[in-house]
């Protein structure tokens, strides 16, 4: 309680009525998988040149995160998490590094910014800073020269580098506003510096000459092929604050929503723990794709596997054209179908079924999908996607994987986990409170303001919020030992909207002149 001392007027400000409660993002994705180079701990992306710079570009044509990644941005999306993978456990990825030398003496150790052999493909040169401290050169070719050269020289029989970065003025005092560790890492594409054992970083006082242009080397992307433990990085040695990795360093990021790893059905058991994830987590929801080249419709079905209403499956294949070599490949739909997400729920809502959506990009499908093989493939829970002729390439379906009929809609589904995330988000003011009536009318008043709101965006069914959705919360909904015990219990139910999946126009013929009943 507030003192009253001595005589005065005092002027208290409190709170009365409903909090605003602000809708959680629904369109942030979270890629996972292979990328030309760049770091392994999740970085954030807000469009596809931005993912050149840090990850590069398309290369190899079983590689399909840069392809899905600009399926992404093409149709609509705005932001995402990249994962990359590489290889962890035995025979693990390894980081190429250099050791930077001043007069024959180790000065400084330059890192590329994550683990693969692409780090071989870094050079660096090493000389005096136009006005103080030392300058660093850095260079990346996509492929490696057949032999070393000075690109400042050597520009007309050899390729230029893809991506060529400056540093001037760098200084290893930590008090410097240009230290190494401001100006270089956490800036630079391409790599880090620090200072090991063994390294003397005083020696720059001593650099006159530029030295050799050297690149780094011992990178390499490890043994074997993928499995499921590269994608979750699960391990002890892995589960650090700051080095957190694949599924396991999504966990943290709150702002995800949409859960993508193409051609994930060719690592054994990485779509159950994609689902698991979402599952476990809530507020996420996994797309998969189809198998590559998987036409045998009467198998198809994956809902028996992995029957879940976290996650959609799409099929088939698309066809894009690749921007470095101009030529058609195939790629796995479900970067383009996140982005179809992302711009239905711009554009429309997230109570919006992301379906009859043209997927921007796609030049041709995989196999041509008639109206009697999609009979089959719907109520098994996948969305198919088909050509038609003048209205284009669209996704024609919008189910979820769910064996139950309450959450066989991707919109119903996703509306549900707006709302949740939106309610547990908006009302973490209430832990603490008096858990009295006065705090029961004002979480009432809250939930009410935004369900309404909700409802007036047509995410809801009904002509009046009364129709739409109620929310309970008071002596009804708790005992006394449940107030006792310090919990507060609101039931809160809301009625979808669900889309129009089956029109249907019932015709007959009329004699001109006779009553029409509506």
């Amino acid at each position: 309680m507030p003192e009253y001392l001595s005589p005065g007027v005092y002027i208290e400000e409190f709170e009365i009525g409903a909090k605003p409660m602000e809708g959680v993002s629904t369109s942030t994705a979270g890629f996972l998988g292979e990328t030309e180079r760049g770091p392994t701990t999740p970085c954030f992306i807000t469009g596809w040149l931005q993912y050149q710079r840090v990850f590069g570009g398309y290369f190899g044509n079983d590689k399909y995160l840069p392809g899905s990644v600009d399926g992404f941005f093409k149709n609509g999306g705005q932001r995402c998490y990249i994962g990359r993978i590489v290889k962890a456990g035995e025979n693990p990825a390894t980081t190429a590094s250099l050791k930077l030398k001043v007069n024959g003496e180790n000065a400084l150790t330059v890192e590329a910014v994550g683990e693969g052999a692409w780090g071989a493909r870094v050079a660096v040169q090493l000389s005096k800073g136009t006005f103080s401290g030392f300058k660093l050169d850095v260079f990346y070719w996509k492929v490696i020269p057949a032999s070393l050269y000075n690109p400042y020289k050597e520009t007309k029989t050899q390729p230029r580098p893809a991506i060529v970065e400056f540093f001037d003025n760098v200084s290893i005092n930590e008090t410097s506003p240009d230290h190494f560790e401001k100006t270089v890492n956490g800036i630079s594409n391409l790599i880090k510096i620090s200072i090991k054992e063994g390294d003397s970083a005083e020696l720059l006082g001593a650099l006159e000459a530029p030295s050799e242009l050297e690149y780094l080397a011992d990178g390499s992307n490890g043994e074997g092929d993928f499995v499921l433990s590269d994608y979750e990085r699960s391990a002890p040695a892995d589960d650090k604050p700051g080095k957190r990795k694949g599924l396991t360093a999504f966990k943290g990021i709150e702002d995800i929503s949409i859960i993508y790893a193409p051609n994930a059905y060719s690592i054994p058991g990485l779509v159950s723990s994609l689902i698991s994830h979402c599952e476990n987590l809530r507020y996420r929801f996994a797309i998969l794709d189809a198998k590559q080249a998987d036409q045998d419709v009467s198998k198809l079905d994956p809902r028996s596997d992995n029957p879940t209403d976290y996650a959609a499956f799409y099929y088939p294949w698309i066809k894009v054209i690749n921007p470095e070599t101009g030529m058609l490949q195939l790629m796995p739909p479900g970067g383009y179908a996140a982005g179809i997400y992302a711009r239905s729920d711009t554009e429309r809502g997230v109570h919006k079924a992301p379906a009859n959506e043209v997927v921007k990009g796609a030049s041709d499908l995989e196999f041509q999908i008639m109206k009697g093989e999609q009979d089959i493939l719907n109520p098994r829970g996948v969305n198919v996607i088909r050509a038609f002729p003048g209205r284009g390439i669209r996704i024609w379906g919008a189910r979820t994987l769910s064996s139950n009929t309450l959450w066989k809609y991707i919109n119903v589904r996703r509306l549900f986990i707006y709302i949740e995330a939106s309610i547990e988000k908006g009302t973490q003011w209430v832990v603490f409170e008096p858990n009295d009536d006065r705090l029961w009318a004002r979480v009432r008043a809250t939930i009410n303001q935004f369900l309404t709101g909700v409802w007036r965006s047509g995410a809801l069914m009904g002509t009046t919020p009364e129709e739409a959705f109620f929310i309970k919360c008071d002596r009804g909904t708790m005992t006394q030992d449940d107030i006792d015990n310090g919990r507060l219990i609101c039931i809160i139910g809301i009625a979808p909207v669900k889309p129009a999946e089956f029109v249907i126009f019932r015709i007959a013929q009329w004699q001109g002149g006779s009553a029409a009943t509506e």
